[in-house]
C-alpha cells in the first residue's frame, strides 16, 4: 500500500494576488466613502468583501484535497472530511463553455458531490485525477 500523502491547494501566488487586490479594493473603498459616492461605495464594498472571502478561503483551507493509500481528505471551512477509497467515486469531467474546454475532478461520497478545478487544486485536474487513480490502485493491490 502506498502511504505517501499527496496534497493539492490553490497556488500561494494566486492567493497573494487575491490579498493584494483586497487591499487595493479596500483603499478604493475608503476613497469612495470620503468622496461621498454612494453607488461606488456599494460596488466597491461588494468587491472588497468578495475578494477578502475568496482570499481567506484560499489561505485557511490548505490543503484543499489530500490523498494517500487509505483514502482522501477534503478540507473545508467547517473542518476536514476523511473518506476511505471504498466510499469515494472519482471522475474527471470535461466541459465546454463559451468555446473553452475545462476539466475538473469530481469526488462523490455520501450523496455529496465535490468539484475541484485548477484554481482549487493549483495544478492541472487531469494530473490530479491520474494521481488519485494511482493511489486508489495501490490501495486495492
Amino acid at each position: 500500500m502506498d502511504n505517501s500523502v499527496r496534497a493539492w491547494a490553490p497556488r500561494p501566488a494566486l492567493v497573494g494576488v487575491g490579498w493584494a487586490l483586497t487591499v487595493a479594493a479596500a483603499g478604493a473603498l475608503a476613497w469612495t466613502v470620503d468622496a461621498d459616492d454612494r453607488p461606488g461605495t456599494l460596488l466597491l464594498g461588494v468587491v472588497t468583501t468578495a475578494l477578502a472571502a475568496l482570499s481567506l478561503h484560499g489561505t485557511v483551507v490548505r490543503p484543499r484535497l489530500a490523498a494517500d493509500g487509505r483514502g482522501v481528505r477534503l478540507r473545508t471551512l467547517t473542518g476536514t472530511r476523511t473518506l476511505p477509497w471504498s466510499e469515494v467515486a472519482v471522475r474527471l469531467t470535461r466541459t465546454k463553455r463559451y468555446g473553452r474546454d475545462s476539466e475538473s475532478v469530481e469526488l462523490e461520497a455520501d450523496d455529496r458531490l465535490t468539484v475541484f478545478g485548477w484554481v482549487e487544486l493549483g495544478t492541472d485536474p487531469k494530473d490530479v485525477y491520474d494521481e488519485l487513480l494511482r493511489l486508489r490502485q495501490a490501495h486495492t493491490e
